[in-house]
């Protein structure tokens, strides 16, 4: 009688195999990564829309509401104003530069407050609050996580939704869109000191300009897009707080990738919403 013998897979063929199952292997990967993306927006619009449903349900934790709007609005209103002005000298300076070409500098403060109104504005304010404000909520948030403080919460029946995100919700869609008006003011007064003093532009000259090509419309469009942004913030923010594990090194890691994905998805939203603004 013959012994069973069992032959061993040379190399060649090993390799062979390997490469036959390699789009099963990606397809696989693909598949596992599309699957657990569509939960994490799930869970976020899950989420999201339960704050909202906390936003127009007693207790009104309107003193909490009121502290995270001095946070908010308050103390962040010096870095604002430093970089609003920034913002606008600098625009004065590339527009009025290009403009000089054609002879045409007494257009930089209407150019400037157009693009102020429409799109810099909420975007710089936007990224400002994101790195002061929301960085310290979700750091705030994710430390009561992983010390557990958000778990003894919920032991005595207090939804920590209700308690820490509802305020920091509610006060951004408030100080948002008045963070968003000063931007807009500083940066042209930050234009006009660069039109003055470099281009000669005189402030009859300038504001009649203004007046003749911006609209309320403009900052309508801005300040709608602020309170957008303010919501996309605060709720990234304090999702990515919440689900934070792993101690200290997962305190770090959640408030990097709140600040990272807050600034996605207000660029995201931000292309929508022009592409609505502009087309329609």
């Amino acid at each position: 009688m013959t012994p069973f013998t069992t032959r061993q897979p040379s190399l060649t063929e090993i390799t062979r195999i390997q490469i036959q199952l390699l789009p099963v292997r990606v397809l696989e990967t693909f598949g596992s990564s599309l699957i657990s993306t569509g939960r994490g927006f799930y869970a976020f619009g899950k989420y999201f829309l339960e704050t909202v449903r906390w936003c127009f349900k007693p207790p009104y934790r309107w003193s909490l509401v009121f502290a995270q709007m001095e946070f908010i609005g308050n103390q962040s209103l010096v870095v604002l104003i430093g970089g609003a002005f920034a913002i606008g000298a600098v625009f004065g300076l590339q527009i009025g530069s290009v403009f000089r070409v054609f002879q045409a500098e007494s257009m930089l403060g209407a150019i400037t407050t157009k693009a102020l109104c429409e799109e810099m504005a909420p975007f710089v304010t936007t990224v400002l609050i994101t790195g002061r404000a929301g960085a310290a909520m979700t750091a705030e948030i994710a430390t009561m996580r992983v010390n557990e403080q958000i778990d003894a919460m919920e032991a005595m029946a207090v939804d920590p939704i209700s308690y820490l995100v509802m305020p920091r919700f509610i006060a951004g869609m408030f100080v948002m869109p008045l963070l968003c008006a000063v931007c807009i003011f500083v940066g042209v007064i930050g234009s006009y000191s660069v039109g003055n003093l470099l281009f000669d532009i005189d402030e009859g000259t300038f504001v009649a300009k203004i007046a003749q090509l911006v609209e309320p419309k403009d900052l309508w469009r801005g300040i709608s897009k602020a309170f957008a942004f303010s919501t996309l913030v605060t709720t990234v923010c304090c999702h990515f707080g919440l689900t934070a594990s792993g101690g200290a090194r997962g305190v770090g890691e959640a408030t990097t990738k709140a600040v990272v994905s807050s600034l996605l998805a207000t660029l995201f939203v931000d292309v929508i919403m022009t592409y609505f603004q502009v087309m329609w």
